[in-house]
């Protein structure tokens, strides 16, 4: 007789094929057919712009040139940012616009495990050296409006898939702020000053804890910087930060 295990897998395999038949997966970023739900197809793989060294050892900024192990970009060593390290998967261009913008308000879900894998392999570092995971959070208002949070989403598969704690609900959304998209680096920090805390029931698992948080896109990092600053404040040992994806904007480094 076949252990009961063996049979839920072949079931869960069967619902999967019909699952495929009747919605045949789709390339994350384009809708075209691929072999696999997550996928990418190869045309739309090659356009992708990972990033990898060398890079700000600090935010991860990446360099034309390899500089030396513990090199900081200009803007890193102006004004030392709150967390520890960033480090992101992609730069956010015309090709990843529209696998980030599906995941992000199109309901594309289904690519959280495999932007997690990429995470995962983006911030091994950054992971072993981890006690929790957390996402950025979404107000309530835009919570409900959009359904789910997408840095939860990857924060949640992330953690599945290295074991890693995931404290979703660490930090909170005080304030409904503006959409950041056209505003200035200077405008964008005056927008969410204040507008994040740590929840009280949470600040004693806070204590001496490395935070690793987790979000979708980075573009000047302001989101990302008042969010550090709150767990630092709040009790946090260090405070890195792992992101799909990072605006590149020429000069920032400099």
């Amino acid at each position: 007789m076949a252990h009961p295990g063996t049979l839920a897998r072949g079931f869960g395999g069967l619902s999967k094929l019909a699952l495929d038949a009747l919605l045949p997966p789709r390339c994350l970023a384009c809708g075209g057919p691929v072999d696999r739900s997550g996928a990418l197809c190869a045309g739309c793989w090659e356009r992708i712009d990972f990033v990898a060294p060398p890079y700000c050892a600090c935010c991860g900024f990446p360099f034309a040139f390899d500089l030396g192990a513990g090199t900081l970009c200009g803007a890193c060593t102006r004004d030392p940012p709150a967390f520890e390290r960033a480090r992101f998967v992609m730069r956010y261009d015309e090709a990843s616009k529209g696998l980030v913008l599906g995941f992000k308000h199109g309901d594309r879900t289904e690519g959280a495990p495999t932007f997690a894998a990429w995470l995962a392999r983006t911030g091994r570092d950054l992971l072993a050296e981890a006690d929790l995971l957390t996402p950025v959070p979404l107000h309530r208002f835009r919570l409900f409006a959009r359904r789910y949070n997408q840095a939860a989403l990857l924060c949640r598969a992330l953690g599945r898939s290295t074991g890693l704690p995931v404290m979703p609900d660490l930090l909170t959304r005080r304030r409904n702020t503006p959409p950041q998209g056209r505003l200035s680096p200077a405008a964008r920090r005056r927008n969410v000053a204040g507008a994040f805390a740590v929840a009280p029931a949470r600040r004693g698992a806070l204590q001496g804890r490395r935070v690793l948080l987790v979000d979708d896109v980075m573009t000047t990092g302001a989101t990302i910087s008042a969010c550090a600053r709150v767990l630092l404040r709040a009790g946090a040992a260090a405070v890195d930060v792992l992101v799909l994806t990072r605006v590149v904007r020429a000069g920032y480094g400099n």
